[in-house]
C-alpha cells in the first residue's frame, strides 16, 4: 500500500472522536465551542470532562454552542499551508451549523495568500461520528495513494451513503431546539415515546418514527442497519451520551443478528450533546441510502 503525504485531511470537533483517536489518526481539527447559560467561560468541545458536562445538563444546566469562525479556520489552516501541504477539509453539515461556511470563506481568503497551494472544502452533510466515519474513509483513500482531487471526489461520492440513525432519551432537549413542541415533549416523556431520527440528504435532523420505550428504540436502530447495510468491509461507529450500557447493547445486537463488529464507540461531545441531551444514542454505517 502506498501513501500520499502531499496533503492533510482536516475536520472539526463535531466528529466526536476522543483525543487519543485524533492523535492516532494524526487528524487536525478546528474546535466548536460551548458555554453554560449564566457563565462567561467558553470551552472547546473537549475542554470539559464529558461526565461533568452531562451531569450539569441533568442538573438543569443549559449549554449554548458556537460554530468555528473564519479567523479560527485561518489559524488552523495556515501552518499546514506554510509547511508546503495542501488541505482537504471535511466539515460539519451545513444543515446544522455555519461552521462549514466559515471554512469555505477561510479557504477563499487563504487561496489568495497561498496561490500555489490547493485547499478543498467538502460539506460532509454529516454529524458526530458520522463525520468521523467519512473522514476515516478519506484517510484510507489517501493512504492508498489517492491525490487530493481524487480523494475529494471520493468523499463527495460516498457522503450520502453515510447513515446516521439515533434516538434520544428525554424530549426536553429537542423541545429547546424547536424540534418538538412543548406538548409533544411533555406527553412523549410521560408515555415513554422515543423518536427514531436520522440525518437526511440535506444534512438536517429528521424525525422518522416514534416507538414506545428505550429498548424498542435501540432495537429500531439495529433494524435500520439490517435494512440499509451494504456489502463491504466498512467501519461501524456508535456514539453515546452518558449511555454506555445502551451503546454496548446496540453493539451486541448488531453482532448477534448481523455478525457486524462495531469499530468505535465514542462519546457524543458537548456541542452535539447540548442539543440532543444525555441518553442520546447514535449508529453510523455505510448504507444503500441515508
Amino acid at each position: 500500500m502506498s501513501t500520499n503525504k502531499t496533503y492533510v485531511i482536516l475536520t472539526d470537533s463535531s466528529c466526536d472522536l476522543h483525543r487519543e483517536v485524533l492523535d492516532e489518526w494524526q487528524l487536525g481539527t478546528a474546535s466548536l465551542t460551548f458555554r453554560f447559560d449564566g457563565e462567561d467561560k467558553e470551552y472547546t468541545n473537549d475542554g470539559m470532562d464529558i461526565n461533568e458536562f452531562y451531569s450539569r445538563m441533568k442538573a438543569g444546566g443549559v449549554a449554548k454552542t458556537a460554530a468555528v469562525n473564519t479567523e479560527s479556520f485561518i489559524d488552523c489552516f495556515t501552518p499546514y499551508l506554510e509547511g508546503g501541504l495542501d488541505i482537504l477539509y471535511i466539515g460539519f453539515s451545513s444543515g446544522l451549523s455555519t461552521t462549514f461556511n466559515s471554512a469555505r470563506l477561510a479557504s477563499i481568503e487563504l487561496k489568495e495568500k497561498y496561490p500555489e497551494r490547493k485547499i478543498i472544502a467538502v460539506d460532509s452533510l454529516c454529524a458526530s461520528a458520522g463525520g468521523a466515519l467519512l473522514v476515516r474513509l478519506a484517510l484510507d483513500k489517501r493512504e492508498a495513494g489517492a491525490e487530493i482531487e481524487a480523494c475529494a471526489e471520493f468523499v463527495e461520492s460516498i457522503k450520502l451513503s453515510i447513515c446516521h440513525w439515533f434516538t434520544v432519551d428525554d424530549l426536553v432537549y429537542l423541545k429547546r431546539g424547536g424540534r418538538v413542541s412543548s406538548t409533544a415533549a411533555f406527553f412523549g416523556n410521560m408515555l415513554g415515546i422515543k423518536p427514531v431520527m436520522h440525518v437526511d440528504n440535506e444534512g438536517h435532523l429528521v424525525n422518522v418514527e416514534k416507538v414506545r420505550g428505550r429498548k424498542t428504540a435501540i432495537e429500531a436502530l439495529a433494524q435500520k442497519y439490517g435494512e440499509l447495510r451494504v456489502d463491504g468491509d466498512y467501519p461501524i461507529y456508535i456514539s453515546q451520551a452518558d449511555s454506555t450500557a445502551d451503546a454496548e447493547r446496540l453493539a451486541s445486537i448488531l453482532k448477534s443478528k448481523y455478525g457486524a463488529e462495531v469499530s468505535i464507540i465514542t462519546d457524543v461531545g458537548p456541542v452535539i450533546g447540548a442539543h440532543s441531551g444525555p441518553g442520546t444514542l447514535a449508529l453510523f454505517f455505510v448504507g444503500k441510502e441515508r
